[in-house]
């Protein structure tokens, strides 16, 4: 927090407080802190971890410039602070007020600004969500063989050459036809490919090994969404409810596909508020995700004169609206 602070004082002298407006201040602080929460985030190790682990880690990211991020903003509008501040033997008396509490409105505010910005513009966040959840006994191969053929069919995706991708990983699950992982990025290359029956061939294959597979369950129901079977997509994410009710995945995905595929808003909406407090519990950044959502879905009730509804639905799912 010391070096945070240091590089705060610097950044706002080289700023210059007086000669630019608060707001552009304000918005040079939040670049400046949310790329160091960037870099946080990118040395974070995966290993054998749960999205949820990974995702308390980026919000440890986070919360370690929150207060560096409220004290550069006090401090940014300090000229409008001493405007009415009393005088006392001929100096203005300001006092300034951090927000330490987490659960507060005020904390939550800055954080989740900083959260907006890392969500848009810092693509660690992203790939770090991404990654796999934890794996299962049959999620890797015990041939060394299978796996170092498996990590060049990974690196492979990592360029973008999703062809020689699936030739090494064709190659993995010949040695062993039990590596599930292999089946997983095999689905998702084709599904890059925009070949989504092989696509769904792969990820059967691979819950026919791991019927309680997240990866394959997941990844079958975006499959039938990029088909436009959009029931199926449905009946994919219901199954994985089954298996792990607490993934936000899940609601999210529905709620995605009654707004923007089968344009059922009111239907959406109890979905997408699911999606948005498991995020928000888990303090992942992809509640920013389900936030954009719901207001599309404000927009759209509002035009069909359903607002009432709307903040009805919220208020059953225990969301203020603003």
């Amino acid at each position: 927090m010391k070096i945070l602070l240091l590089s705060l004082a610097i950044l706002l002298s080289q700023a210059g407080l007086g000669q630019k407006s608060d707001t552009s201040i304000n918005k040079q602080l939040l670049k400046e802190l949310a790329e160091t929460a960037c870099k946080c985030a990118d040395s974070i190790s995966l290993g054998n971890k749960t999205k949820t682990q990974i995702a308390g880690e980026i919000n440890k990211c986070i919360d370690d410039r929150v207060l560096a991020y409220q004290l550069g903003v006090k401090m940014a509008n300090i000229n409008a602070l001493t405007k009415d501040a009393p005088e006392k033997d001929g100096k203005k008396q300001v006092n300034i007020s951090i927000e330490m509490n987490k659960e507060s409105d005020g904390y939550k505010e800055y954080y989740f600004e900083m959260e907006r910005y890392l969500m848009e513009n810092c693509k660690a966040v992203k790939a770090k969500m991404a990654s796999n959840d934890k794996e299962g006994s049959k999620s890797y191969s015990s041939n060394k063989e299978a796996l170092e053929l498996y990590s060049k069919g990974l690196d492979e995706a990592k360029k973008e050459n999703c062809k020689k991708a699936i030739s090494y990983y064709e190659q993995a699950v010949k040695i062993d036809p039990e590596f599930a992982f292999a089946w997983d990025n095999m689905g998702i290359c084709y599904r890059r490919l925009e070949n989504y029956d092989k696509a769904l061939e792969a990820y059967k294959k691979s819950l026919e090994i791991d019927p309680e597979g997240l990866m394959p369950l997941q990844n079958i129901a975006i499959v039938y969404q990029y088909k436009k079977e959009y029931n199926k997509a449905i009946e994919a994410y219901e199954k994985l409810a089954e298996i792990d009710k607490n993934n936000p995945e899940v609601y999210y995905g529905i709620g995605n596909i009654y707004t923007n595929y089968l344009q059922d808003f009111e239907k959406a909406l109890p979905f997408m508020c699911k999606a948005y407090n498991l995020y928000v519990k888990q303090k992942s950044p992809y509640r920013t995700d389900a936030e954009k959502i719901i207001n599309i879905i404000f927009g759209e009730m509002k035009k069909l004169g359903k607002e009432a509804r709307f903040s009805e639905i919220l208020k059953e799912n225990g969301i203020r609206s603003q």
